[in-house]
């Protein structure tokens, strides 16, 4: 075969450093639109970025050659100097880790409105709590010791 044919999706979930309200009301569109870019530069493709004031859900696309870690490098990496920089956030900081939650096609149009729907659905569950489920519905085993860093 001559072409490489891959979809890998993922839903990508990562908070602010301990998990502080760092991303206002306001700042929120212009950051979920430079995450989209950075995405976009480094051969991604973001379908849907949101999240709340101390995190971030982007629904990511990668390309046959690139690993789940180096794109949440680049992106966080990224987007965190643009926050300090750009943002006057100037000790603005990603957590250390993320997840990552593989997301088949048909789940797609799921995955893309409940990141849409965030704040609705934070009037319900907070994020840690969001966060542990995520672990929990993909059968991933932790050690709840260590989730938070």
């Amino acid at each position: 075969m001559s072409h490489t044919y891959c979809c890998a999706v993922f839903h990508c979930v990562f908070s602010t450093q301990e998990r502080r309200k760092a991303i206002s009301a306001e700042m929120r569109e212009r950051l979920w639109a430079y995450l989209g870019g950075v995405a976009r530069k480094r051969g991604m493709k973001a379908i849907a970025v949101g999240g709340m004031e101390d995190h971030v859900h982007i629904l990511l696309s990668l390309p046959s050659s690139m690993a789940i870690a180096e794109a949440m490098r680049e992106i966080k990496s990224e987007s965190s100097r643009w926050m300090r920089e750009e943002a006057g956030k100037p000790r603005f900081a990603w957590q250390e880790g993320y997840g990552a939650f593989s997301v088949g096609c048909a789940q797609i149009d799921t995955t893309v409105a409940y990141i849409a729907r965030q704040a609705e659905h934070h009037k319900r569950r907070d994020f840690q709590a969001e966060f542990v489920a995520f672990l929990k519905k993909h059968k991933i085993e932790y050690d709840p010791r260590y989730v938070w860093g």
